[in-house]
Parts: structure tokens; C-alpha cells; sequence
């Protein structure tokens, strides 16, 4: 009984001394910020909303090349143009509701919708 309580203290520390830290979780409110960094987020969201709505297209063809270069050339061709035709959709609706919506704080501190926040960056 004893050995199965050490065994398990030891799996239980050792998960946690291991466990992969996560993302800082953003704890900035409205309330709790300058005006000055509200303005930013602010600005910020809407400029990322525009540039959603100008630049979605690119989804497409980045969605072509990644599918043929993560999956080979059969699925580049049948599921490549699939993923961009979706995805060039969720990047310009994104867009959208994020220039709707530039003035709340809302997700988190007025953080991206999707994530990469841009057509052109990595995932």
C-alpha cells in the first residue's frame, strides 16, 4: 500500500514539474488599463479586420501549397483547393465580425479571432 502511494506522489510530481507551461493568460480588462493601450486594441482590431477582409484570398493558394506539402501531390490537387475555398470564407468573415465588433474587448483583450491572426503568417 505504501509502495503504490510513493509510485503514485512520484507520477504525480514528476507531471507536474513536466507539464508544459501554456500561454500566459491575458488578464488585462477595460477597467484595469490606461486609455491609451484601449485606443490600441482598438485600433489594432480594426486594422486586422480590414486587412481580413482585403487579403482573405490568399487563403486559397496557401492552403493549396500547405496541403501539398504536408500531404503529397494526390490531395494537393482534390483537397488543397477545398481547404482554401473554406478557409478564404472563415478569414473574410472573421474579417468582418472583427471590424463589426473593433470596439469591444472581446475575445480577451481585443486578441485576434482566428489564430494565425493574418493570411501570410505561419500556424
Amino acid at each position: 500500500m505504501q509502495k503504490r502511494f510513493v509510485v503514485l506522489a512520484i507520477l504525480v510530481l514528476s507531471l507536474v514539474l513536466t507539464a508544459e507551461k501554456g500561454h500566459a493568460v491575458d488578464t488585462r480588462t477595460v477597467d484595469s488599463t490606461s486609455p491609451q493601450e484601449i485606443v490600441d486594441g482598438m485600433a489594432n482590431k480594426l486594422v486586422r479586420g480590414v486587412a481580413n477582409i482585403a487579403t482573405g484570398w490568399l487563403e486559397f493558394p496557401k492552403q493549396i501549397y500547405t496541403t501539398c506539402k504536408e500531404e503529397g501531390a494526390a490531395k494537393c490537387v482534390t483537397v488543397g483547393p477545398l481547404k482554401g475555398i473554406g478557409m478564404t470564407l472563415v478569414r473574410t468573415a472573421s474579417g468582418v465580425g472583427e471590424t463589426a465588433t473593433f470596439f469591444l474587448a472581446y475575445p480577451g483583450f481585443y486578441d485576434p479571432f482566428l489564430d494565425p491572426a493574418y493570411a501570410w503568417q505561419k500556424e
